[in-house]
């Protein structure tokens, strides 16, 4: 069966996807999105570190600085990494998954060559698939398609 040529130049041009949100829409999620990963990461690292065990203050306190320091360490990373090379913005967001997933595992007690491997391993997966990412979505001189 015969298929139909395109015409020339028909399918090459590229457009964006239309914006369905405005930018204070934008602007809120840039902080709200950190802020509720944070909060759901401490509460996740402070149940990891006490085993199952009571709620202290101490343990209260490691879940909010826990948070905290996530969620500057996320603002930081969505500030800088799109400001990077693709290869420097993969290297980025592997680095910081692959930190954020290590030190929870790390709060379960279990041994730390584990926690460093698994952080790794999440580092190494994550850090890929942002390059492969960014390499698909920007042409040779760098620039975002």
């Amino acid at each position: 069966m015969a298929q139909a040529a395109l015409a020339p130049g028909a399918g090459t041009r590229h457009t964006r996807p239309p914006n369905l949100f405005d930018e204070r829409t934008h602007a809120i999620a840039r902080w709200a999105v950190p802020a509720v990963l944070g909060l759901v990461y401490g509460f996740w690292a402070a149940a990891n570190q006490r085993h199952g065990g009571p709620i202290t203050g101490w343990n209260l306190l490691f879940g909010w600085v826990t948070a905290l320091v996530f969620m500057l360490a996320m603002v930081g990373v969505l500030y800088l990494a799109p400001r990077l090379r693709r290869e420097l913005h993969a290297l980025l967001w592997g680095a910081f998954t692959g930190t954020a997933v290590g030190f929870l595992y790390a709060q379960t007690g279990d041994s730390h060559f584990t926690a460093i491997f698994i952080g790794l391993g999440c580092a190494a997966l994550i850090g890929l698939s942002v390059f492969y990412w960014a390499y698909t979505h920007e042409d040779a001189a760098g620039h975002h398609i």
